[in-house]
Order: structure tokens, then C-alpha cells, then sequence
């Protein structure tokens, strides 16, 4: 077994703003995720441009978000468009402490109206030779739209992803019936960190009062050595969503 560690985060950031968009919280994010100090952020609907929030906010950062929060903490970080406007786009990023072997982002929209995608990349480590698969995602409002999504998911894995190479999938599922638990743990053996550990889901959504489990990490060819739902403050006042942590040892 090995004893290579690999602490990840997933975080829906709202586009960097509270709850019901009340204030502009980017810097307090930033300050909170470089204490937590993850190897591997997994983020959704980050900004990738906004031309219009320039000039309605003085502390608007001058860079891409994505690079704003990656700064010198996380040199490494791709970043997929799933939301395309007049002002700007945003979608997903990786932000890695590793760097990357390649990145792509898949287009998995189901509808024009609801821009979808899954960025899947592949990291190395430090005198590991095995590549490290990781896959943010941000699923659909809609039941048969995640069933499409998920089910494009599975088939990129089945093709791309080898068995025998470590697999981290993380980030808002938009999941709070259970469903993807067909796709993901029977179809390709993967298993979710909380349910396995804790017997349940973490419940991520709204941060304030989290009841419905819309964020997951799933893993394969790790073991767990820990995880924690990040629901004190400062998180329950920044975006809608609780990020979730995890450490994993590579088996």
C-alpha cells in the first residue's frame, strides 16, 4: 500500500458571491480555501469572464476567477466553459497543487437553455507512476438531463479511464433523490466518501441550513483516511453551497 496522501475539495462558489447574491465574497473565499489547503480543488460555476461585475464591484479581481483563487497556492488549473451570456461565461475549474498530464472538457448539455460540462483531467504526483484521474462535474436541474449527463459520464470513464488508475469525481450533482448511485457505484464501482464512511450522504445545500445532498466525491483505488463537511463559519456565509473535504491514500 502506498503512503502518498491526496487532500481534495469541492466547492460550488456561486460565481463568487452569498446567498441570494447579496454580496461579493470572492476574497473571503480565497482566504478560507488557502487555510483548509487542499492539493486538489474541485470548483463549480466559477467565472471564467464577466465584463459587466468590472465595473459594478471595486474589488473585482482583474484576473480570470479561477487564476484569482488559484494565485500561488495552486499553480496548476484548467478551466471548461458550461454557461455561455453576453457578459461573460462561467463553468468549472481544477485548480491542482500537481500538474496536469492533459485536460478536456466534455460537452454533456442537454438542453441550450442549460449549458453542461465535465472537465476531466489527469495529475501526477511525485515519484508515483500511476496518473491520477479527476473529473469535476455540475449536473442538471432536471431528472432525465442528470440521467443523460450521468449516463455520458459513465461511458467516458468506461473509455478513457483505465481500472487499474486511481479515479476522484467531485462536485454538485444536483442529486437529491439518490439517483446517481446506479450509474456511478453499480455501473463502475466507484463509491461516494460520506456514504461510505458515515452511512449517509452529507447534506451541502442551502449552506445555511443544509437538508438536501446535492455535492459528492466519489473515489476509486483510494482508501479513506478522512472527511468533513465544512458547514461552520466562515463557509455558512459565503456561497449557497457547503464545500465537502477529503483525504485519500492511494492503495
Amino acid at each position: 500500500m502506498s503512503d502518498t496522501l491526496i487532500k481534495v475539495l469541492t466547492y460550488n462558489i456561486h460565481k463568487g458571491f452569498s446567498t441570494g447574491n447579496r454580496r461579493f465574497i470572492l476574497h473571503d473565499i480565497k482566504e478560507s480555501l488557502r487555510i483548509v489547503d487542499a492539493d486538489v480543488l474541485f470548483l463549480q460555476e466559477i467565472h471564467g469572464e464577466r465584463t459587466i461585475s468590472n465595473n459594478r464591484f471595486d474589488d473585482w479581481p482583474n484576473n480570470r476567477q479561477f487564476e484569482f483563487l488559484a494565485d500561488q497556492v495552486w499553480p496548476h488549473h484548467a478551466y471548461g466553459k458550461n454557461a455561455i451570456y453576453k457578459s461573460g461565461h462561467h463553468g468549472n475549474a481544477i485548480l491542482s497543487k500537481y500538474p496536469f498530464i492533459k485536460w478536456e472538457n466534455i460537452d454533456v448539455s442537454f438542453m441550450q437553455s442549460a449549458s453542461r460540462s465535465l472537465l476531466h483531467g489527469s495529475i501526477q504526483l511525485p515519484g508515483i507512476e500511476q496518473k491520477i484521474h479527476i473529473i469535476c462535474v455540475h449536473l442538471g436541474l432536471f431528472g432525465a438531463e442528470r440521467a443523460s449527463q450521468l449516463s455520458t459520464l459513465a461511458k467516458r470513464i468506461n473509455s478513457h479511464v483505465p481500472s487499474d488508475e486511481p479515479l476522484l469525481i467531485a462536485g454538485d450533482f444536483n442529486d437529491w433523490r439518490g439517483l446517481a448511485e446506479r450509474y456511478l457505484h453499480q455501473d463502475l464501482g466507484v463509491t461516494e466518501v460520506f456514504k461510505s464512511t458515515r452511512g449517509a450522504y452529507a447534506r451541502t445545500f442551502p449552506a445555511v441550513l443544509p437538508v438536501l445532498s446535492m455535492d459528492r466525491i466519489y473515489f476509486r483505488g483510494f482508501d479513506v483516511v478522512h472527511c468533513q463537511r465544512l458547514h461552520d463559519q466562515p463557509w455558512d456565509r459565503l456561497s449557497d453551497h457547503t464545500p465537502l473535504l477529503a483525504e485519500f491514500k492511494l492503495v
